[in-house]
């Protein structure tokens, strides 16, 4: 846990640079730690240092190429598309919008280990959930490091078609490249708040990850215009955080760490998804699963075959 801290922690001292970065002292410091804590602990910590040391010297490398300039290129880009919001340049542009990071955190190790060894658990219930030859329309809303996507596109029927949006240009090309050329796929260009799609145009959607990731009125609108685009019947997968149960010792030790690198995350530590809803749309609660002691959630409704209020968490 303390090693995972660290490397997120560092990446983001790292990536900001002169704003707020280590410097050599601190770097020193932390490798001095390394070297402690491998005699101290042994093998099984000397084998994790060795995946944290790469980690770092990634880092390292990426920070003598970074500059300002080169952090504004997709914000730059973006003038032929849809505008990147402010809260997404000012708080995540470390991790999706600059570059270099988008190379630093495509690793599958790296997402796994971000969620506590939860990645491919969480997939595989997504996975799992839809099946195989999914039929008609399916949207991904904002892409996901690691395989996700590429293994939600095998899963599409050869009639079906998989298509993704996501508001970052870079986002999309890092996608293209995991992403097979035989399979029925489209990638769109647009804001999770404002879909440019006509209503009930899809049979399923999914929001992994995304929802912690915006700011209340942001979050609001995605889950409305996630529900617009479904049609009657279909459903919409939403995994996220979720507030630990009680007993999970993250609960208390986490949310400083959230509050640090993901200000919006604290929300679906505290609240349920059921919060932010609208209350326009008819849906159901198709299933509400809980992982790694009630930390994450795997939350599926249904949109309503004829218009009705829906009401979070019922079943």
């Amino acid at each position: 846990m303390v090693a995972w801290l660290a490397i997120l922690w560092v990446s983001r001292q790292e990536l900001n640079g002169g704003r707020e970065g280590l410097g050599s002292e601190g770097f020193a410091c932390w490798h001095r730690f390394i070297t402690w804590a491998s005699g101290w602990l042994g093998d099984p910590f000397r084998t994790f240092s060795g995946l944290v040391s790469t980690a770092l010297n990634g880092i390292d490398k990426m920070k003598n190429s970074f500059d300002q300039t080169d952090a504004a290129y997709c914000i730059a880009v973006a003038k032929t598309f849809p505008d990147v919001p402010h809260y997404l340049q000012a708080n995540y542009w470390w991790a999706y919008i600059h570059p270099h990071a988008v190379t630093f955190f495509e690793r599958q190790w790296l997402v796994n280990l971000i969620l506590w060894g939860n990645y491919k658990r969480l997939c595989n219930a997504v996975l799992n959930d839809y099946g195989h030859n999914l039929m008609g329309r399916t949207l991904q809303i904002a892409c996901a490091y690691g395989d996700l996507t590429p293994r939600l596109a095998q899963r599409i029927a050869p009639d079906g078609l998989l298509e993704i949006v996501d508001i970052l240009p870079i986002q999309l090309e890092n996608l293209s490249g995991k992403l097979p050329q035989d399979l029925p796929i489209k990638l769109h260009c647009m804001d999770s708040a404002a879909l440019a799609f006509p209503d009930a145009s899809f049979d399923r959607a999914l929001l992994f990850f995304l929802l912690h990731e915006q700011p209340q009125e942001v979050r609001e609108k995605t889950l409305a215009e996630a529900l617009r685009v479904i049609r009657p019947g279909g459903t919409l997968t939403i995994v996220d955080y979720a507030p630990p149960g009680r007993l999970n010792p993250l609960r208390y030790f986490w949310m400083p760490v959230l509050d640090r690198l993901e200000p919006f995350a604290r929300d679906l530590f505290t609240e349920e998804i059921g919060t932010w809803l609208p209350k326009s749309i008819g849906f159901a609660t198709v299933s509400d699963r809980r992982f790694f002691g009630g930390m994450y959630q795997m939350l599926t409704l249904k949109v309503a075959e004829e218009e009705k209020i829906g009401i979070a968490g019922s079943k």
